[in-house]
C-alpha cells in the first residue's frame, strides 16, 4: 500500500515515500492485527504518536477507546491515581471513585507516551498489569480486571537506562515484544515533500495552499531538522504566514529557517604529541568523553545536532550523556578553565572564561526567546 493511498484512506496517516519508513509501515500493519504490546522509539518529533494511532485504527480494537497518557506531563504523585484510578476517600480529596486511563481504556488501546519517564515504583505495577491484566486501583480492595493493549513510547535508550538501573529490567522486556524505531527526518528526505504538501494543507485550513517551487523542496531536503516533523511543521507555517503569493519559494524558506543552519565543516582533528596532557591531568575514558563532548558543544555553539556529528556519534546518546551529567551535578558547557587546562593547545581557542559566560548567556537569552 502507497503511502498516497494511505493518506486518502487513513486520516493521519504516516507517510511513507523513503524505504525507510515503508518499512516502518509495513512493520505497523504486521502488528496492527494482533494484541501484542509495542514499544515505538525515535527522536521527539518523528511521529511515534501519529504511527501509534495508525495501529489502533486498523486493529480488531479499533472501535473501543484510544486513550493516552504523557507520563513526563503528570507529576510522579498523581501518576499513579491517573493510571490506576481510586477509591473513595484513598486519599485527601479522593471523595469519589474515580477510573484511571488503564480501564477507561478497557478494550482498547493505551498509548504511554516517554515511558521512560515513569517512576520506578509505577514501573512495578505497570508490569503486574502485563502479566496478569488486571489493575490494583489506589486504596482498592481487590484487583479489577482489564483487557487492554499497550503500546509505549521512548526517545530515550531504554537499554542504557537498564543498564544504569534508571528503568525495570523486567519490564523493558514485557515492553520490547514488538519495537519498532523511526528514523529520523535527515534520514528520509524523500519523505519531505508529501510531508511538506500534507502539512501546509493542514494548517492553511479554508485558504489557498501556495505551491512549493522545487527550490524550496531542494532547500527543504538539505536540512538536517533536529526537531524532524514537528519543526518541519513550524518552519512551514511560519512562511504560511508571511506568504501570500501562489509560489513559496526558496528564498522565502531560507529567510524564514534561521535555526536551520548548514552544519558546520569537519575540522581536522589535532595532532598528537608529546605533551597533550597537562602533567597530573585525570586521562580515565569518562573524563576524556566529558571534554570531547565540551569542546565540541563550544566549536558549534551548543548546537546539539551538530555536535553529535563532530563527535561521530547519534543525537540522543549525546542527550542521554548530558542528561547523565545534569543528574550527576556536572557542567559541561560553558567549558572551565580547569577542563580547558587538560586539553591540548591546538584543540583550544584563545577565548576568555568570561567571553564564555556572555556567550553562553547570550545563546540562553536566543533560546528563550
Amino acid at each position: 500500500m502507497i503511502a498516497r493511498e494511505l493518506r486518502v484512506t487513513e486520516k493521519d496517516a504516516p507517510i511513507a515515500v523513503s524505504p525507510k519508513m515503508r518499512e516502518v509501515l509495513q512493520s505497523a500493519d504486521d502488528v496492527s492485527g494482533a494484541s501484542t504490546t509495542v514499544l515505538l522509539l525515535g527522536e521527539s518529533g518523528t511521529g511515534k504518536e501519529v504511527l501509534a494511532r495508525y495501529i489502533h485504527r486498523r486493529s480488531s480494537r479499533a472501535l473501543g477507546p484510544w486513550v493516552a497518557v504523557n507520563c513526563a506531563a503528570i507529576p510522579a504523585e498523581l501518576l499513579e491515581s491517573e493510571l490506576f484510578g481510586h477509591e473513595r476517600g484513598a486519599f485527601t480529596g479522593a471523595i469519589d471513585r474515580h477510573a484511571g486511563r488503564l480501564e477507561q481504556a478497557h478494550k482498547g488501546t493505551l498509548l504511554l507516551d516517554e515511558i521512560s519517564e515513569m517512576p520506578l515504583a509505577l514501573q512495578a505495577k505497570l508490569l503486574r498489569v502485563l502479566q496478569e491484566r488486571e489493575i490494583d486501583r489506589v486504596g482498592g480492595l481487590k484487583p479489577v480486571p482489564v483487557d487492554v493493549r499497550i503500546i509505549a513510547t521512548s526517545n530515550r535508550d531504554l537499554e542504557q537506562m537498564v543498564a544504569n538501573g534508571q528503568f525495570r529490567t523486567d519490564l523493558y522486556y514485557r515492553l520490547n515484544v514488538f519495537p519498532i524505531e523511526l528514523p529520523p527526518l535527515r534520514d528520509r528526505p524523500d519523505d519531505i515533500p508529501a510531508l511538506a504538501e500534507h502539512l501546509m494543507n493542514e494548517i492553511a485550513c479554508d485558504r489557498d495552499v501556495p505551491r512549493l517551487s522545487e527550490r524550496a523542496l531542494e532547500v527543504l531536503k538539505e536540512q538536517r531538522f533536529p526537531g524532524n516533523v514537528r519543526e518541519l511543521r513550524n518552519v512551514l507555517e511560519r512562511a504560511l504566514v508571511r506568504c501570500h503569493g501562489a509560489v513559496l519559494d526558496g528564498t522565502d524558506l531560507q529567510l524564514r529557517t534561521v535555526m536551520l543552519a548548514r552544519v558546520p565543516q569537519e575540522v581536522s582533528p589535532p595532532t598528537f604529541g608529546d605533551g597533550f596532557f597537562s602533567a597530573g591531568a585525570p586521562i580515565d575514558l569518562a573524563h576524556l568523553e566529558r571534554l570531547a563532548i565540551t569542546e565540541a558543544l563550544r566549536r558549534v555553539s551548543g548546537n546539539r545536532t551538530h555536535a553529535a556529528k563532530m563527535l561521530g556519534i547519534g543525537l540522543r546518546t549525546l542527550r542521554n550523556k548530558l542528561r547523565e551529567y545534569r543528574e550527576a551535578n556536572i557542567s559541561v558547557e560553558p567549558i572551565t578553565l580547569s577542563d580547558r587546562q587538560d586539553l591540548p593547545s591546538q584543540v583550544s581557542s584563545p577565548v576568555s572564561l568570561e567571553q564564555a559566560r556572555k556567550s553562553h548567556s547570550n545563546r540562553t537569552q536566543e533560546e528563550a526567546s
